[in-house]
């Protein structure tokens, strides 16, 4: 699991990136991205993200998003997000959640 910072923009996702990257690089089969403390995230941020699912993907690894607040929640949802890829409330469900890799 990783958590990721409060804003996610331009100017830091290009490192959330790299850093989430760098888990499936190590092997892992499952990576839980913690937003829950993410309050704002803008398209660079949703690039990023979707770049390293793709990556996951590739890797055959899954990848999940904990998003707590309603802000990121919408940005998801609004690009489509929410439907790539598997969206949970909170840690605890995401870790209990299906092991189906979301819809796509």
């Amino acid at each position: 699991m990783v958590t990721l910072p409060t804003e996610i923009d331009v100017t830091n996702a290009d490192a959330v990136q790299d850093d989430l990257i760098s888990v499936i690089s190590e092997g892992a089969v499952l990576l839980i991205a913690d937003m829950s403390k993410t309050t704002f995230c803008d398209s660079a941020g949703v690039s990023s993200l979707v770049r390293v699912f793709r990556r996951a993907r590739a890797d055959s690894s899954g990848m999940r998003l904990v998003v707590s607040t309603l802000a990121v929640q919408r940005v998801l949802s609004i690009t489509g997000v929410d439907r790539l890829m598997d969206v949970f409330p909170n840690v605890a469900t995401s870790l209990a959640g299906p092991s189906g890799q979301g819809p796509g």
